[in-house]
């Protein structure tokens, strides 16, 4: 697989982390004590933007034309001002374009509600399995999606080609991920495992019909099936504090699907992945697009981000798979990141009837009367590290910061780590 990537023209001047040790006499002739000052602090987030259209270049032509959502998403960022950041549902194209005029047009430029102008000299895309034809009728309605991308709305044929695709959508590269950095990104060891085959995994969920006690893939096609339904990265970012990989995906929600649960299988699995990355070691079944295989070294520090898909007690989600990542012996046991606004939201959907079970403080997006606000996108460092802050950017309705806060039904988590 030819893997697509862009750094910047910019460069970043080196920096080093530095422990400053004053001494002056005191006004009685006593040496004062050495006062050090705060290690330095790399401060990394997920953002799902909802930056994507059901148009092949829609999303180009959508930033040319000046989005409203795209300046709130770029308002947020400049509030926050992640070192290291994660974008999904931000539509992938070949050459870059939308990446270029999201940084040149709305990150360099100070939004309303926003901060100064941000820039980030380092970014890693590359192609994903969403809207990419398979060839086979994944969704078993007797017909194969056609491979051509949709002008304009879905609409029911549209609807039919994203659920033949390898991962849903409506073109190549629909929902897709963009990484951000103000470090360099070590782009040839760059790790994709957008290609690896669902049942090459150890104990994969196999979707299974209810009615007829059978799987719900054939054997052919659940031999072709690809895992991830936009793609897994491992993306080394050398930091001041040394390199840290960025381990970044996007499963797909674990619902729009039938009694079979072939979408909340999946979602499971793919979560399930960073864990088999962080404890396989050399096992040979773990092989990336370029053919190396094998696990995380023991000794790396990482962090896992993304729109995970999967509340630890909320939604239809398979909840075992986010809690085993969570509780993973490699993850850093944290406070968990909250926000005023999305308790305020939760506890408005409780009023109403829809009570959660989760901590109403916890949640990170908005999805609606019958889902309600839950705990979707996740930013979790490896052990090792020190955790200085974290948080959601979701202000309280009363906050001025409220009115940026709505560009996306998802919400910026963050958590500042000491180098």
């Amino acid at each position: 697989m030819r893997t697509f990537f862009r750094l910047l023209p910019a460069t970043l001047a080196p920096l080093a982390l530095v422990l400053s040790l004053s001494a002056s006499a005191s006004p009685s002739g006593a040496a004062a004590k050495p006062a050090t000052t705060p290690a330095p602090t790399l401060r990394v987030a997920t953002y799902n933007t909802s930056l994507y259209d059901d148009a092949a270049g829609g999303l180009v032509r959508r930033l040319q034309a000046g989005d409203a959502g795209a300046r709130k998403i770029a308002a947020v960022l400049q509030q926050v001002r992640p070192d290291l950041v994660l974008l999904n549902e931000f539509d992938y194209d070949a050459e870059g374009k939308a990446a270029d005029l999201f940084q040149r047009d709305y990150l360099e430029q100070p939004q309303p509600g926003g901060g100064a102008a941000l820039h980030y000299p380092y970014r890693y895309l590359a192609e994903v399995n969403t809207g990419v034809p398979s060839g086979l009728d994944l969704d078993r309605n007797g017909t194969v999606g056609a491979p051509e991308a949709l002008a304009e709305g879905n609409g029911n044929a549209g609807r039919n080609r994203g659920n033949d695709a390898w991962g849903f959508g409506l073109h190549p590269g629909q929902y897709g991920m963009l990484v951000l950095s103000k470090y360099p990104i070590d782009a040839e060891q760059v790790r994709s495992f957008r290609l690896l085959r669902w049942a090459s995994m150890p104990g994969a969920r196999r979707p299974i019909d209810p009615k007829t006690g059978q799987p719900w893939y054939d054997d052919a096609t659940w031999a072709q099936l690809r895992l991830s339904s936009k793609s897994h990265w491992d993306v080394p970012v050398h930091t001041p504090g040394g390199t840290v990989h960025f381990l970044v995906s996007h499963p797909t929600p674990p619902v729009f699907d039938g009694p079979e649960d072939r979408n909340g299988a999946r979602n499971a699995d793919e979560i399930r992945l960073w864990q088999e990355y962080l404890s396989a070691g050399a096992q040979a079944w773990l092989c990336d697009d370029a053919g190396r295989c094998g696990g995380l070294p023991a000794d790396a520090r990482f962090v896992i981000a993304g729109d995970l898909n999967n509340d630890p007690v909320d939604g239809d989600g398979r909840h075992e798979a986010i809690v085993g990542l969570l509780e993973h012996p490699r993850v850093l046991r944290m406070a968990t990141p909250r926000s005023e606004g999305g308790a305020e939201t939760a506890r408005a959907y409780a009023a109403k009837g829809l009570q959660h079970r989760g901590a109403p403080e916890h949640v990170t997006g908005d999805f609606g009367p019958k889902a309600g606000a839950m705990r979707l996108d996740y930013v979790l460092p490896s052990t090792g590290f020190e955790l200085r802050g974290n948080g959601v950017f979701w202000p309280a309705s009363t906050e001025p910061a409220a009115a940026i806060a709505d560009g996306s039904d998802h919400h910026l988590v963050w958590i500042d780590l000491a180098l």
